[in-house]
This record gives structure tokens, sequence and C-alpha cells, in this order.
């Protein structure tokens, strides 16, 4: 399951960033996160974090510590698209796999 929410700028997004990928990626099931900005509109953010399942996903949003910093910052994330998808493909060492999705 991938976690995908794009931020504008704000004074403090970087470091509000960096405490909600702290908190998620110590969650069980948590397979590791990036925040990233827009090297063609550089007031333009990205937090990615991926699971290995919907439920770790959710399991890792239940603790108090993230719902009280980082529930905040992902409600301010840009709401025109989708912020969760799951991952049809890998890819690592030039092979790819194909998973079966959790929909069908």
């Amino acid at each position: 399951m991938l976690l995908v929410c794009r931020f504008t700028t704000s004074p403090d997004l970087l470091a509000r960033a960096r405490t909600a990928l702290e908190l998620l990626t110590a969650a069980p099931g948590c397979l590791g996160g990036e925040f990233g900005r827009s090297v063609d509109e550089p007031d333009r953010w990205v937090l990615t974090v991926r699971f290995a399942s919907v439920d770790a996903y959710r399991r890792a949003l239940s603790p108090f510590p993230v719902r009280e910093h980082v529930v905040p910052l992902l409600s301010e994330a840009l709401a025109d698209e989708p912020a969760t998808f799951e991952a049809l493909v890998t890819a690592e060492g030039g092979t790819a796999t194909t998973h079966r999705s959790l929909l069908a």
C-alpha cells in the first residue's frame, strides 16, 4: 500500500514531514518513506510512505503521537486527488514483480 500526499510550502512543513516519517516508519509493516520537493515547482512537495498492507497502514495511524502529529499534517495535503494506492508492480535490482490486487 502506498500513501502519496502532495503539499504546498508552509514555514514548518519540512520539520513536520520529518516527524511524520519518523513516526510512521517506526510502525510495524511500514516499508519506508520519503519527503521531497518538485524540481519544476519548488513550492510543491510530496510525502510518500510504503506499507506492507492496508492493515499495516491503518495500524500505523492509531498511536496517539501519530494522531497528534501526522494526522493534522495529512489533513493539510492537497485534496484534489486520491492519496492511497495499492502497488501492483514493484521492482528491485532490474526485476519487476506483479502483485495481485487487493480489490480483486
